[in-house]
């Protein structure tokens, strides 16, 4: 078993045992020589050099000890925490050395950790869809991610660029409102409208001012915000209705088969008669209503698209642009053929030639997008501004459910329906499907 000295007892020792040498060497030399002080004079010349090896053969390890720990705290002090110290003391520089090698480690961990929660959050970043853009007092970008490299640059590096450069070449509404110093909302117009808001943060970073503006879409919000109020009216408006159409219709036809045993009044049945049928009538008007407003959550599954295309011929008439790619997206078959017939309805009552009506599909941009487009008089940017907003119809018998229904199936399945207007050329409607894996864009 090795028994463990500190530095400063090693060296005692040694000194002490020398010098109990020198000593009794000296002692013996004064008797043995004359004069009796050169034995001691001896004895000491003798006895220091061995002394000063001692020391040094003692000391030596310690001071590469104490040198690589320098060059260990010097690579701390650079960021370097890879360089550990190989020791096999068991003195106060052993103790040392693993308190040093034990400070890398932990601070070796910290980093790593430190790196997995800023990669998870640039991940983060990256993949959301609100543009992020952080400006230093330079006026330059310094980061950003993909929604604001999209939005300012069509998806090209931004970083480094100067941001009035990026503002020259974007949308005036954009510029209007960053100019303004404050957050609020602003709406970019164009076939179809985006609405976005604008959220101005000024900080310091590093010593130094930094300004961070956040470009958040609100479009697909609103618009679910608004068809969610709509669904609450025709609740309210469903529930208030059949409770009065119910017993009306009831007691409509009751009256109506006392009038036919009694044989009196035929006029009177036919009154009896009109109450009912105008009474179910409303009714199925409600219920169509009702219906939009409990529309079910789609079920996508994987669809044979050419398989699928050619049922939708059995049921209205349309061509196909060209032969349909390889297709990956996935929907409700039920409910997508439903967003179709109706569009593809739509489309004949345009006053379209049937062989203008055309149904086209490609892949842009990680999504699946579908066209159906007519050659009927297009619509007036009256009713391109109300087309999907419930209730609103151009047609004497229309519920003004179509198109807000075929908005509300397709953004339940994550994608983006908008219209396009020619006017006296036709309509073309746009879904946008996500493709698996991709991102909303």
């Amino acid at each position: 078993m090795n028994l463990r000295f500190s530095i400063a007892g090693r060296i005692a020792l040694f000194v002490t045992l020398l010098l109990a040498l020198a000593t009794a060497a000296g002692a013996w030399a004064s008797q043995a020589l004359s004069p009796w002080w050169l034995g001691w004079v001896i004895a000491l010349l003798v006895a220091l050099p061995l002394c000063w090896i001692g020391v040094q053969r003692i000391l030596t390890p310690a001071v590469g000890v104490i040198r690589a720990l320098t060059d260990g705290a010097d690579s701390l002090r650079d960021n370097d925490f890879s360089i550990s110290v190989a020791h096999d003391r068991s003195d106060e520089l052993g103790e040392l050395v693993t308190a040093h090698n034990k400070l890398g480690g932990a601070l070796r961990d910290e980093r790593q950790s430190l790196f997995q929660r800023e990669l998870l959050l640039d991940t983060v970043i990256q993949t959301t869809d609100m543009a992020l853009v952080l400006i230093n007092a330079n006026g330059q970008v310094v980061y950003s991610n993909a929604a604001a490299r999209q939005l300012f640059n069509r998806g090209r590096p931004v970083n480094g660029h100067r941001f009035e450069s990026l503002l020259e070449s974007a949308p005036s509404a954009i510029r209007e409102a960053v100019a303004t110093d404050r957050d609020g909302l602003f709406t970019i117009e164009g076939d179809e409208p985006q609405t976005y808001h604008l959220s101005q943060n000024a900080f310091t970073l590093n010593a130094q001012p930094h300004r961070l503006l956040l470009f958040k879409q609100l479009t697909q919000e609103l618009g679910r915000q608004e068809v969610a109020t709509w669904k609450n009216v025709i609740r309210v408006i469903s529930h208030e209705l059949n409770n009065s159409l119910a017993p009306i219709s009831s007691l409509a036809h009751s009256g109506q088969t006392l009038v036919s045993k009694r044989g009196d009044d035929e006029r009177l049945a036919t009154i009896f008669s009109t109450i009912e049928d105008r009474s179910s009538h409303l009714k199925n008007f409600i219920e169509s209503y009702a219906r939009f407003a409990r529309l079910p959550a789609p079920r996508p599954e994987k669809i044979d698209w050419p398989a699928f295309i050619d049922s939708l011929r059995n049921a209205v008439e349309f061509r196909l642009a060209e032969p349909l790619p390889a297709l990956d997206c996935r929907v409700d078959a039920t409910q997508f053929e439903q967003v179709l017939i109706n569009l593809l309805k739509n489309a004949h009552e345009s006053g379209s030639p049937p062989e203008a009506i055309v149904v086209a599909a490609e892949i842009r941009d990680g999504r699946t997008l579908f066209t159906v487009s007519d050659r009927g008089g297009g619509i007036s940017e009256e009713v391109m501004r109300n087309a999907l907003l419930p209730f609103y119809s151009t047609k004497a018998t229309g519920t003004g459910l179509g198109l807000p229904l075929c908005r509300e199936i397709v953004e339940a399945h994550g994608g983006r329906l908008s219209l396009v207007n020619y006017p006296d050329e036709g309509l073309e409607v746009r879904i946008a499907l996500p493709n698996p894996g991709a991102g909303a864009g």
